[in-house]
């Protein structure tokens, strides 16, 4: 691996960071360094939306919010397959989330999948221009 190649991996990785830190603590304007404008977003496993990154970004700041009190990623496994000025990112994730019970009191519930991305090069640096999240399991919902 050169240099180039290592700052391009070390990129990606910074994508999926951005990623879960923007979802996990509701910094949704983070997120506008995360997708390009015309990003493709499926949450569709999960039973979300699948749609541009302009609906899906006040999609999620309006439901995550009010179905889950709070939420925490964990990414492992990441694997980014470089083409020139694109690239392929796969990263396994753990995404346990606090929510109401219904009864007054709390539950944890919890998603594992995989995060499929495909990012592009841009000015502004490493940008995901389609999202699918895959579904693996889940526990509580």
């Amino acid at each position: 691996m050169d240099l180039p190649e290592i700052s391009d991996r070390l990129e990606a990785a910074d994508v999926l960071t951005r990623y879960t830190r923007a979802i996990d603590t509701g910094d949704w304007d983070l997120l506008d360094t995360v997708f390009t404008p015309d990003a493709q977003i499926d949450y569709t496993a999960s039973g979300g939306i699948a749609a541009g990154y302009a609906e899906v970004k006040p999609w999620l700041a309006e439901v995550l919010p009010a179905f889950f009190l709070r939420r925490m990623h964990m990414l492992g496994q990441v694997e980014t397959r470089l083409e020139g000025d694109t690239a392929t990112t796969t990263a396994y994730f753990h995404n346990p989330m606090v929510m109401s019970d219904g009864a007054g009191g709390e539950k944890v519930v919890e998603l594992g999948g995989i995060y499929h991305h495909r990012l592009v090069r841009t000015a502004e640096g490493w940008r995901s221009r389609h999202l699918h999240e895959e579904i693996v399991w889940r526990r509580g919902l």
